[in-house]
């Protein structure tokens, strides 16, 4: 018997007892809204940095005025901007994969094989831009909360279809494992 080949020239699902080949889904950050008060602050902050430049009394308060509006920056816009770009999403064939962190790194994953609820929760502002939080549990470990998801319901489906065939899967090298035991 043949397998189902998709475009790429790969079988859609692996021979039984064969592992299966661990593909990227998608990779994301959450969504970038939350910016949007840095961004509007960079923008304040070098405009009164220009206007007052050279028009206070003093010349030292010039570089009082420079150190204020650095360290409104790195708080308000660099700090945010780091924390943001340092947490990604990736979904896997296998698993779930949350990484974040700055300094030291931190890494979640949940199997998909095992089976996990998803549940979605989404805020007045998250539905007018399509966005949500996913939160993954499976009953044993703490729960994984995906934020500020773009697509949210996108995301879900793809979660919801990879438990599936990942179950589907181990429901049949099992049954393919125990029809070879020379037991029965």
């Amino acid at each position: 018997m043949t397998q189902p080949v998709t475009l790429s020239g790969r079988p859609m699902m692996p021979p039984p007892g064969a592992p299966a080949e661990e593909l990227l889904i998608a990779r994301f950050r959450g969504g970038a809204r939350g910016l949007f008060w840095s961004a509007l602050l960079l923008i304040a902050v070098c405009g009164a940095t220009a206007f007052f430049f050279d028009n206070l009394p003093d010349g030292f308060q010039n570089w009082m005025l420079l150190a204020a509006a650095g360290l409104l920056v790195l708080l308000g816009v660099v700090i945010p901007f780091l924390v943001w770009f340092s947490r990604t999403y990736t979904v896997t064939t296998r698993r779930v994969i949350v990484r974040h962190g700055l300094g030291a790194r931190q890494r979640r994953e949940m199997s998909h094989v095992r089976g996990y609820s998803i549940g979605v929760r989404r805020g007045i502002g998250q539905r007018m831009w399509g966005a949500g939080t996913i939160t993954l549990s499976n009953g044993l470990d703490a729960p994984l909360s995906l934020v500020n998801i773009p697509n949210v319901t996108l995301v879900h489906e793809a979660l919801a279809d990879q438990i599936e065939v990942n179950q589907i899967l181990a429901h049949r090298d099992a049954q393919s494992m125990g029809d070879t035991d020379p037991v029965s």
